[in-house]
């Protein structure tokens, strides 16, 4: 079943009450996801390699890339979820 609107933003929320880190591709998945939801398909070249962090930010929104927005606010709450055990 599809995330609501407020099922989504509540795990928006909680990603911040993590207790533990949950790592550099859990985070750059959850941004992905979270950019997908609320802006769509990423847009503009993909940066150089000297750009690491802005690259891989641009790879991986390029990874759901076509993802409905609600597709992608139902993974980022399954993701979220999987998160808090």
């Amino acid at each position: 079943m599809a995330a609501s609107e407020d099922e989504f933003r509540a795990a928006v929320d909680g990603v911040s009450a993590l207790t533990e880190d949950p790592g550099n591709l859990t985070k750059l998945r959850l941004y992905a996801l979270y950019k997908q939801a609320t802006e769509g398909d990423v847009t503009g070249d993909r940066p150089g390699a000297l750009a690491m962090v802005a690259r891989a930010k641009h790879d991986a929104r390029s990874s759901v890339r076509g993802m409905s927005a609600e597709d992608a606010r139902t993974e980022y709450v399954r993701t979220v979820e999987g998160l808090r055990g």
